[in-house]
């Protein structure tokens, strides 16, 4: 009896020398992938936003080195990884896709074709809108599933469009669409038509900021072409030639509560950027578009540009067109939130986008009060005269449209 307790001790024993072994080596191999820490820093120096850059590179150890996979369209960051992998002689083979794709042979931009494409998280209609690009909008093609393409806007943001919105096109004809007049439509909605004139049968619908090729004039139409060349008139009244519009663009605190007020009572849309509905930040970088700024996309970006000038709800220390942003302030166990923005007109006010685009009122004495948003007003931002700041595109000196300005 001894002797077979002795041998089931012996083996129990055994089995947790083995299992204990199995976990050790199991350890061992996790903490012998020393590339993660590699991928994780050049991540965080190229792409700590990846809402407007692309760093998605993993690794796999095999055998005595590392295959490393996923994709990216930051050369300078592959090549940074690669360059400290090497220094510290860790083998790897190198199959990190790089964007553009190969396989869209040359097509590697477009120009949204339609009034206002809808642009997704995912390459499907039932995805989350996650932002809009207009008419005449010059993007990067990145990469093509199916019938969709995975588009960078000129603010940065990533998502992807259906084959619908965007016409691709290669470097050569994005050139020669650069070196054409155009027009710009100024009024929140419209149409264009198949002849010059309000009764000819509709081409499509236009927003505030679309932009097209100028073909010619007619009585009082511009005659105008759409990126994927169907040709319409667009009403003089409501547009104006391009180059005329950049020359006489003179941003103002009274240009930019001008044109805040024409999308008064514009429902609200997640992901919207147009007359046709809009997002909060949406709506501010539509007013700053149409004074020929581009502001970065979400609030979050937003409130990195720009120069401070209130956090303490000095409100006599901001001037129209400075922009105020609202969330949850950082504690010690979570960080700051943002998650609203407004632009100052004034006398207490600020007009944005909530529920529809509105006016506010941060006057603790009137019947309008918003109560909401003065409890979680975090600060204001200036954007005008802040010419030299990378983070916004000011079209004046910008070829993004049109070369030769």
């Amino acid at each position: 009896m001894k002797t077979i307790l002795r041998s089931a001790s012996l083996l129990f024993l055994s089995g947790l020398l083995l299992v204990g072994c199995n976990e050790g080596a199991e350890v061992k191999e996790e903490k012998e992938n020393v590339t993660s820490s590699y991928i994780i820093e050049v991540k965080s120096q190229y792409a700590p936003d990846r809402r407007v850059a692309i760093f998605d590179v993993e690794s796999e150890k095999q055998g005595d080195q590392y295959v490393l996979r996923g994709e990216s369209n930051l050369p300078d960051a592959v090549k940074t990884l690669k360059n400290q992998l090497d220094a510290e002689n860790i083998r790897y083979v190198d199959s990190i896709a790089m964007l553009p794709a190969a396989d869209l042979e040359g097509k590697t931009h477009g120009v949204i074709q339609i009034s206002v494409a809808n642009l997704r998280s995912r390459p499907s209609h039932s995805s989350e809108l996650v932002t809009q690009a207009t008419l005449g909008t010059p993007v990067k093609v990145l990469k093509k599933n199916g019938s969709w393409y995975y588009i960078q806007a000129p603010d940065g943001y990533l998502a992807w469009v259906d084959y619908g919105g965007v016409t691709p096109i290669d470097e050569d004809a994005l050139k020669q669409w650069r070196a054409t007049e155009k027009v710009i439509y100024m009024e929140p909605y419209g149409f264009s038509y198949e002849e010059p004139n309000r009764d000819a049968q509709v081409v499509s619908d236009v927003v505030a900021g679309g932009i097209l090729e100028l073909v010619g004039e007619e009585k009082n139409f511009y005659k105008v072409r759409y990126p994927n060349d169907r040709e319409a008139y667009v009403e003089k009244a409501y547009s104006m030639p391009y180059r005329d519009w950049i020359e006489n663009l003179s941003p103002s605190e009274e240009s930019l509560i001008a044109t805040s007020m024409t999308m008064k009572g514009v429902p609200y849309l997640w992901g919207g950027t147009s007359a046709k509905g809009m997002d909060c930040s949406g709506y501010t970088k539509t007013i700053f578009f149409l004074n020929g700024i581009i502001l970065p996309r979400d609030a979050s970006q937003q409130i990195q540009a720009g120069i401070e000038v209130d956090s303490e709800k000095n409100f006599e220390n901001l001037q129209p067109g400075d922009l105020l942003f609202f969330g949850r302030k950082a504690t010690e166990d979570a960080p700051e939130r943002v998650v609203h923005v407004g632009m100052w007109i004034g006398d207490n006010k600020f007009i944005h986008a909530m529920g529809d685009v509105h006016i506010s009122n941060f006057d603790p004495e009137a019947e309008d009060f918003d109560q909401y948003n003065y409890d979680r007003y975090l600060r204001t931002k200036r954007i005008l005269g802040q010419e030299q700041d990378e983070r916004l595109i000011q079209l004046a000196q910008s070829d993004l449209f049109m070369d030769g300005l």
